[in-house]
């Protein structure tokens, strides 16, 4: 049996425990049930919510098929103690259920029995409420105070934090998820192309396609293909903004390729048969794009390797930005590797960022591949780039990223 200095101790203790875990990402609702559930030495703690008339049970613990509280099972309102205690018609505390008339008059409290019984309101930031944070057990406890009851009170104000901001994402979520089926649907996603100009030839080699979507408020395409991927749309949102720059390739001339971005993960789940089926890849390059360590570059080659069979040729995207990129240069053995522009910029002025390129084209002559310097400025990374030995080159010095008529009719003579 629980002693009172003992209470004392483990509350202090648990309410600095709550500090720390509920400013966490780990920090749970079932966590905190679990934590009240075995200092109140209780046999089951749960949190409620009202919905519809119905008091349905959304958090349980244990989890055990013992367990007469399962999540996702509920009953009327009117049956419950939840409604009772809301509405003062019960107190949040009772030692003993029974010896409480309006409690003992519930079939429930005999039928599990209820003995100790504690429970307060979860109360959101807007003020609703939203259900109850409850702890009970099966035989009276009269060594259950008013510290206790406090200590339950902090745990359902946590609770409800953790439910806002449940609720927050979830309508976040949704949000995101309206604006890309609309983007989908109508004509909101454009393709624009960037020239790749090979300067050792005085003319384009190809174009990069980049995406820009109009709704407003304005948002960078980065944004919009992460808010897709995080809710499960990012395939069929990059599917969708290759197959448009796909549609380009009619108005290139042979020796002119298009340059086309996915990211690894969902090369991993087919999209290149989807997205190259019948089509002519002999003009087509594929930019990796990826910023974190692939684990299945074993699986990356074999999904990618029947489509450089048919002519597809690989590109990684921002060399230089971070070790995930040298990675993907030694795993694929891309035809066509990318400086990041942050190393372009300012290279005519930065031994360290000249060094590094210099390595990358020394390794370019060694491989056979292709260096392609990302966000040239001006004349003199220009220059800078060219004594390297690196001629092909893509930035707003160059050319912008346009609509496609305008793309040809400014740099396809």
């Amino acid at each position: 049996m629980k002693t009172r200095d003992d209470k004392v101790a483990l509350t202090e203790l648990l309410l600095h425990g709550i500090g720390v875990s509920a400013s966490s990402k780990h920090a749970s609702v079932v966590e905190l049930l679990s934590a009240i559930r075995q200092h109140l030495q209780m046999d089951v703690a749960f949190v409620s919510e009202f919905s519809q008339g119905r008091r349905v049970f959304r958090h349980v613990d244990p989890v055990a098929p013992g367990n007469p509280v399962q999540v996702g099972n509920g009953d009327p309102l009117e049956e419950s103690y939840c409604q009772r205690i809301v509405d003062g018609r019960l107190p949040e505390l009772m030692t003993d259920a029974r010896d409480n008339p309006v409690a003992a008059a519930l079939p429930v409290t005999h039928a599990l029995p209820v003995g100790a019984h504690l429970s307060v309101p979860i109360r959101l930031a807007d003020g609703d409420i939203y259900g109850t944070f409850c702890c009970f057990s099966f035989t009276p406890d009269r060594t259950l105070d008013q510290r206790d009851l406090n200590m339950m009170r902090v745990f359902a104000d946590v609770t409800a934090r953790l439910i806002d901001s449940e609720q927050e994402a979830s309508r976040r979520r949704q949000a995101m998820e309206a604006g890309i089926r609309e983007v989908l649907q109508r004509d909101y996603l454009q393709m624009v192309f960037q020239p790749i100009y090979d300067l050792s030839k005085d003319r384009v080699a190809g174009f990069e396609a980049l995406a820009r979507f109009s709704p407003r408020p304005h948002r960078p395409p980065d944004r919009w293909f992460k808010d897709a991927n995080e809710i499960g749309l990012g395939l069929e949102l990059e599917t969708k903004a290759i197959h448009m720059a796909l549609d380009a390739l009619q108005r290139f001339p042979a020796n002119v390729y298009l340059s086309v971005n996915l990211s690894p993960q969902h090369i991993l789940q087919g999209a290149l048969d989807d997205i190259f089926r019948d089509r002519s890849l002999q003009q087509v390059t594929l930019e990796i794009t990826e910023h974190t360590i692939v684990d299945y570059y074993d699986d990356l080659i074999k999904r990618i390797q029947p489509f450089r069979d048919r002519g597809l040729q690989i590109a990684v995207d921002d060399a230089g930005a971070g070790y995930a990129s040298f990675r993907h240069i030694l795993k694929l053995a891309p035809e066509r590797i990318k400086l990041d522009m942050s190393l372009t910029h300012n290279i005519d002025g930065d031994a360290s960022r000249r060094a590094l390129a210099a390595a990358f084209s020394m390794f370019s002559r060694e491989t056979g591949a292709t260096i392609v310097a990302e966000g040239v400025e001006n004349a003199s990374e220009i220059e800078t780039l060219r004594n390297l030995g690196i001629s092909h080159m893509q930035g707003y010095y160059l050319g912008q990223p346009v609509p496609l008529e305008q793309a040809a009719r400014r740099h396809l003579h």
